[in-house]
């Protein structure tokens, strides 16, 4: 059976690895977005348009360089930490022949924000004329709800069912990444530590909430705690792991379950059993008790052997911190988030949230830390009911006006510390959910960039849209009673894509 047959089985969001096949469409764009020689009309369309398309073209090379790294690409978040630039056409170094770097998203926005006046009356009815008969197709099942923001003005250009509660899917995590960047900010990270009892003769393996803690930071956390003990003359110890972070249920209500591991404050790889980094696979579990004798292991090889199997339980008073690993950046968390609708990261982004509101990290917690964060950012939360932050839990509830107004939100010069959740969301025809939708004639691949959400019977799609005025279009697009993935991703597709058409 196909990743994706099981996806829609077992409520998968497949993901497939970015391709640099979109790249060979170079030709086909060039010539469809070509202005008309001596029609000045075309020209603000024209220059949008190569804008957007330097985007595409520089995002293609990128993402064909690979190899990619908690949601980046590792080349290019290497060169960015080093050179210490952001954004923009002025990055240094690039080779003879290669692509001219593409202006960042900040400037694009900026620039939209500029030329984009009030919403034309006119446009918005357009918008009606082209999206409600599509919102009808067969596929879409037997309830659907729609919303399309103008970011540049915050105005509501088209609407059906904008304010009816839906199951939401995966598309919740974009309120689940709002919220926790704007508790937390872009540049936190989540540690892991490990602590040593007065005596040195107890070790405990202190669990932060990071799921992407992975073999290397727990043989760098070994190393470091072996050295503390050798210098102190301690050649044997007890350990043990604390995972006390974290409260309530571990498993989710759907587990267990290959999309999500039981949630705990203290894991490796996110669980997975089969050397995986994204999609559907085995999990173990109890993640915590195998990473804490995974860190046994490699204290062992350290020089320092433990005296029996890792125990659960808290360091002592006066236990001292002797190791510490942090976390990709929360930008790079919510982003791989996105682009991979990886559950792990996102439950994990919820209890962050909750423990920053002061409340429990357990399901309950994040409910109220998430739905209350976003009553703060004035979004419209009515009808919402944020039960997980993954889009697992069928009871879960948001409106497609909701999402619109996140969205419009993370585009708002104003919060730069939500961008990530625009730069986390898949390309069409590139990356991550969306790396397999779309195509060169479809006209929208590199123009959109959505979260999807798939669960049997429901599929969702929202994000944003350059439309051919050069607007930046916000949309949410949710349905309920379909019966074919195929046929509703086909018709979600040709809505986002209508977008980028505009009136014909």
């Amino acid at each position: 059976m196909s990743a994706r047959e099981r996806g829609w089985s077992t409520v998968a969001e497949p993901v497939e690895r970015p391709t640099n096949e979109p790249l060979n469409r170079w030709d086909e764009w060039k010539d469809r977005l070509s202005p008309v020689p001596g029609d000045r009309s075309n020209d603000r369309r024209f220059v949008a348009g190569a804008a957007v398309l330097g985007l595409v073209v520089a995002a293609g090379a990128a993402l064909a360089a690979g190899p990619w790294d908690s949601g980046q690409r590792k080349a290019e978040h290497d060169r960015v930490v080093a050179a210490e630039h952001s954004g923009g056409a002025h990055h240094p170094g690039n080779p003879p022949g290669a692509p001219r770097p593409a202006p960042s998203a900040a400037a694009v926005l900026a620039a939209l924000g500029e030329t984009s006046g009030r919403t034309d009356p006119a446009a918005a009815g357009a918008l009606d004329t082209v999206l409600t008969p599509l919102l009808k197709a067969p596929g879409l099942g037997t309830v659907s709800a729609a919303a399309v923001v103008d970011t540049a003005t915050g105005e509501q250009v088209y609407a059906h069912g904008a304010t009816t509660p839906m199951t939401p899917a995966s598309t919740v995590k974009i309120a689940t990444s709002v919220a926790a960047l704007s508790a937390l900010g872009p540049d936190h990270r989540i540690p892991t530590t490990v602590r040593v009892s007065k005596d040195s003769g107890t070790v405990t393996l202190v669990g932060g909430g990071d799921p992407t803690l992975d073999r290397s930071a727990l043989r760098a956390l070994a190393t470091d705690t072996a050295r503390a003990l050798r210098d102190g003359g301690t050649e044997k110890v007890r350990l043990t792991y604390d995972t006390s972070r974290y409260s309530g249920p571990a498993l989710h209500p759907i587990s267990p379950n290959e999309n999500i591991a039981p949630v705990s404050a203290l894991m490796v790889d996110e669980g997975r059993l089969d050397g995986s980094d994204h999609g559907p696979a085995p999990r173990t579990a109890d993640p915590a008790r195998d990473a804490a004798r995974a860190f046994a292991e490699l204290l062992g090889d350290a020089g320092v052997p433990t005296r029996s199997d890792p125990a659960s339980g808290r360091a002592g008073s006066g236990a001292r911190t002797v190791a510490t690993h942090l976390s990709k950046p929360l930008s790079a968390l919510v982003e791989r988030a996105l682009t991979n609708s990886d559950n792990d990261i996102a439950e994990a982004l919820v209890r962050q949230t909750a423990l920053k509101a002061g409340e429990p990290a357990s399901f309950a917690g994040g409910r109220r830390a998430v739905t209350n964060r976003l009553k703060g950012l004035g979004v419209p939360v009515t009808g919402a009911d944020l039960v997980d932050g993954s889009g697992l839990n069928r009871k879960d509830k948001v409106t497609a006006g909701l999402l619109t107004s996140l969205l419009a939100l993370a585009a708002d010069p104003d919060h730069p510390e939500l961008r990530p959740v625009l730069t986390g969301l898949p390309v069409a025809g590139f990356s991550g959910t969306l790396g397999d939708r779309y195509s060169a004639e479809s006209g929208a691949t590199g123009l959109v960039r959505a979260k999807t959400g798939t669960l049997t019977g429901v599929n969702a799609l929202a994000g944003t849209a350059v439309d051919p005025r050069g607007r930046l279009l916000a949309f949410a697009f949710l349905t309920s009673g379909t019966t074919s993935p195929g046929e509703a991703e086909e018709s979600l597709d040709a809505l986002a894509t209508a977008l980028t058409r505009g009136a014909r």
